[in-house]
């Protein structure tokens, strides 16, 4: 094989055409590097649906790179175990004079490939990642002197950087955020009819990975006979139309409801495409509100779409970076219990759960609602440890990279770093799920008890972290309203609280 003088190493998450990697990219003397290893599936214990989202769509972006006439290095899986292993050959062999990226997506890897360079003495150069509309630097500075951080205001600098749903210098409707707007549920009858989300029928390359996962992975998490994601940036554009045309209108208004068995709903099935950067945000936020403008759906929907990507997306990315590497250590309530079991199989008789979990386990894939005040919501009262919660989150999911997973699941969700992404523990009983879902009709158990045989654990353990917390909890302002009901228990009715919380935390307590 001719020696190369740079290496562009390209990641699976870093899927871009515009990449500024490739720019400048020499098709006479440089080469695309690119890796499968099983490393990547096994640091933590990946759900098929992952593997094969991750590798088909880096099959599929080789491809096109070679269509171009490029050279591109690339490790199949089974070639190289690990990451590092498969680099360190390649440089050695080939002996090029630079290696080029663009920021990798989690620190670790990105620490992981400065080492290999500084200990094989090749020049590394890492370039911004363009694909984001904030930069780290940017958003260090916002954060610089603050002693809070908050997307609000974050969210509301970048309306005015971008100019994106802006009128002469004040955004549209007169105010910065609908979110009271969209909160509805469906009520008894249901979602209704609805134009399901565009599938993308596996081609011969997604057919191959989903062969080679299976044999390779048998034992790992998750089935791959419904996989129709979009894995490429052609697909990724159609599926963006499609929920421009057929959901974005409702999206608003039902983005917190769940219903049973119905994963799609009115969810844009985007956020894997955008972070494996097939799609670019730039892209999205422009159809969102072209669809506004040309009055095709109400701005209260539209707002609280882009607010997902230009506010929260580009946030927890600048949360990650800014904090980062001991973010990941964090563990404000001192929750240590481990991961329950049913998580990875979906066998419980909560039916909210149940539901979430096995959907979670045959697509790749929950809405936020369901990440949040489901999965999310039982781990946090249970008091799981929030690194093994982070930890499921990146296996199970197929948008799921460390910068944007960890800072929801171990700051959002499970309230882990004491504050920095969210003001106040995301806590509810059962009657919460209730109100937002059907998932409480036909369940053994009832959201409106928190002790006796029907008890919902949810409650249970809702009232349970009240009164385990109350003394750190009575330090925030905005739990004060939660807090007073504590008043209307007795010590009886405390006690007997706690002892079935104990009861369900020995009975769930099983961990893989």
């Amino acid at each position: 094989m001719p020696r190369v003088s740079r290496f562009i190493l390209v990641l699976g998450d870093q899927l871009d055409l515009k990449s500024a990697a490739l720019e400048d990219f020499d098709a006479e003397h440089d080469a695309i590097w690119m890796a499968e290893v099983a490393e990547e599936s096994t640091k933590v214990w990946s759900a098929k649906t992952r593997i094969a989202m991750f590798i088909t769509a880096m099959r599929h972006f080789r491809e096109i790179l070679r269509e171009r006439g490029w050279r591109v290095i690339y490790h199949e899986m089974g070639i190289h175990p690990t990451f590092t292993e498969a680099l360190q050959a390649d440089l050695d062999e080939l002996k090029p004079q630079k290696l080029l990226m663009v920021q990798a997506g989690e620190w670790a890897v990105q620490r992981e490939i400065e080492r290999v360079a500084e200990e094989r003495q090749v020049a590394l150069e890492v370039r911004e990642d363009r694909h984001f509309l904030c930069t780290r630097a940017e958003f260090a500075k916002h954060a610089e002197g603050r002693k809070q951080m908050r997307m609000e205001f974050f969210y509301r600098e970048m309306r005015q950087r971008t100019g994106v749903l802006m009128e002469q210098g004040k955004p549209v409707g007169g105010q910065w955020n609908f979110d009271h707007d969209n909160r509805e549920s469906f009520g008894k009858q249901g979602p209704g009819l609805r134009m399901p989300p565009r599938q993308f029928k596996p081609d011969v390359i997604t057919q191959g990975v989903i062969e080679m996962v299976n044999g390779h992975f048998a034992k790992h998490p998750g089935v791959l006979e419904e996989f129709d994601w979009p894995v490429t940036a052609e697909e990724a554009r159609l599926a963006l139309r499609d929920f421009i045309e057929h959901r974005l209108a409702e999206f608003g208004c039902y983005q917190d409801a769940m219903w049973t068995n119905e994963p799609w709903l009115y969810h844009s099935r985007l956020s894997a495409a955008m972070n494996l950067k097939l799609l670019d945000p730039r892209e999205v936020l422009a159809a969102a509100e072209e669809a506004w403008r040309a009055g095709k759906a109400p701005l209260a929907a539209v707002e609280g779409f882009i607010r997902q990507i230009l506010g929260w997306r580009e946030y927890v990315r600048g949360i990650y970076w800014h904090l980062m590497p001991g973010y990941v250590e964090r563990n404000a309530m001192q929750a240590h219990e481990a991961l329950p079991d049913f998580y990875w199989t979906g066998e419980t008789d909560m039916r909210c759960l149940r539901d979430a979990l096995t959907q979670t386990l045959r697509l790749g894939y929950a809405h936020h609602i369901q990440r949040l005040m489901v999965t999310g919501l039982f781990a946090l009262l249970f008091g799981v440890d929030p690194r093994r919660v982070h930890e499921w989150y990146l296996a199970v999911y197929v948008d799921a990279v460390e910068w944007v997973e960890l800072p929801n699941t171990l700051g959002m969700s499970q309230y882990g770093d004491g504050g920095v992404m969210a003001s106040k523990p995301y806590v509810a009983s059962g009657k919460y799920i209730q109100r937002m879902s059907n998932y409480c009709t036909g369940c053994r158990f009832d959201p409106a008890q928190s002790t006796g045989p029907k008890a919902c654990p949810f409650t249970t353990l809702y009232w349970d972290y009240l009164l385990q917390h109350e003394p750190k909890l009575r330090q925030n302002q905005r739990m004060s309203m939660q807090l007073r009901n504590l008043v209307r228990l007795d010590e009886k009715q405390r006690a007997a609280i706690q002892m079935q919380a104990k009861q369900l935390r020995e009975a769930y307590s099983k961990a893989v």
